[in-house]
């Protein structure tokens, strides 16, 4: 079993609708719509998550010295991860405070610093790259972006790689249509259909 996919569809924060679209905040209408703040609300998928997070961090991103979670939806997966590492966190805002320092990172960290940036979701890439962009610019060296739930749009893959930036995901969405399916929460054409949508997304 997949345990990150069905952790998001026992909570609800994958609903997956291929008889009437979601619209999202960018006016793209979709078959599947992700509020994967859901899952903070459940002790034991948050501590599920957590683990799969650190056990990659062990494997595969040692070298880590700094948790950052982008604002506002990856602060408390940074948080638990940095808890569960004993390492420094800090969060990223999506943009520069316009008062104070002006700063768009919060809490503290040095200059080279190996961090790692914590997403709950991916979708085009672009606000992923904007908080790798802002680490960046404040003299850290990002290791990658981590994140719980990924669409898996070519779009994002190609600005990754573009970027030359590292990035993992614990579940994709071809992943979570399988478990669907298996499950029988969504049936051969539904998922077909939702498939279709993603290869045609733009």
């Amino acid at each position: 079993m997949n345990q990150i996919a069905e952790a998001l569809l026992q909570t609800q924060s994958v609903h997956i609708n291929t008889q009437e679209y979601f619209t999202w905040t960018s006016g793209k209408k979709s078959p599947i719509y992700c509020d994967n703040r859901q899952l903070i609300s459940y002790p034991h998928y948050r501590t599920l998550i957590t683990q799969e997070f650190v056990k990659k961090i062990k494997t595969d991103f040692s070298q880590v010295e700094l948790i950052a979670g982008t604002a506002t939806a990856g602060i408390p997966w940074a948080a638990w991860i940095a808890e569960s590492l004993n390492l420094p966190m800090i969060y990223i805002r999506s943009k520069p405070k316009g008062h104070g320092l002006k700063s768009a990172i919060e809490g503290k960290a040095l200059p080279s610093q190996k961090t790692l940036i914590i997403e709950d979701l991916i979708s085009t890439g672009k606000s992923s790259i904007e908080a790798v962009h802002n680490a960046k610019n404040d003299k850290l060296e990002v290791l990658g972006v981590l994140s719980i739930f990924t669409y898996g749009f070519s779009q994002a893959e190609n600005a990754f790689q573009e970027q030359s930036i590292e990035k993992y995901s614990l579940c994709h969405l071809d992943q979570l249509l399988q478990h669907a399916q298996a499950t029988q929460t969504l049936n051969s054409s539904n998922v077909d259909q939702v498939l279709e949508w993603k290869k045609a997304f733009i």
